[in-house]
């Protein structure tokens, strides 16, 4: 009996997630969502439109863990938007979270695990698991918890 590895559509079923439609931005950025090149797509950062909070002051960690879950949907819609498909990455490289946070607040990478363990959870740790900072600051873009932006390496 072969052994055959899940696509990450086939995981994102197994886990019961669906990819939500990308919201509308209550502004219009100059940039591209995702830009390839040199077999590197990077993924422009973006965070759960339509929430708004800062952990440690208004949302708790967990929170904000889900925050960043719910921002990594958002970035895997993108992947299917942008390049069709998510088999279509085969390596996380890098992701970037930055967490809008209260003062003394420095738990910014039990926020952004968030993010990390749905990526790894679609595609596993050899394809998922990915070079990461996390980092502290006091706004964001509409007052979203979290805005996350990644590096792919993309076939």
């Amino acid at each position: 009996m072969s052994s055959l590895v899940a696509t990450p559509d086939e995981r994102l079923a197994e886990l019961g997630l669906e990819l939500p439609e990308f919201p509308s931005l209550p502004f219009a950025p100059r940039l591209r969502p995702v830009l390839v090149h040199d077999g590197l797509a990077y993924l422009s950062g973006l965070g759960p439109v339509g929430v708004e909070g800062r952990i440690g002051e208004t949302m708790s960690v967990e929170e904000g863990y889900e925050a960043a879950r719910t921002t990594a949907l958002l970035a895997l819609r993108r992947i299917v938007d942008e390049l069709e498909a998510l088999d279509r990455v085969r390596r996380w490289v890098k992701v970037l979270g930055f967490v809008r946070s209260a003062e003394g607040f420095a738990e910014q990478p039990a926020v952004v695990n968030g993010f990390t363990d749905l990526v790894v959870e679609v595609y596993g740790e050899e394809r998922g698991l990915a070079a990461r900072s996390a980092v502290g600051v006091s706004e964001l873009p509409t007052g979203i918890p979290v805005e996350v932006e990644a590096i792919v390496a993309v076939q």
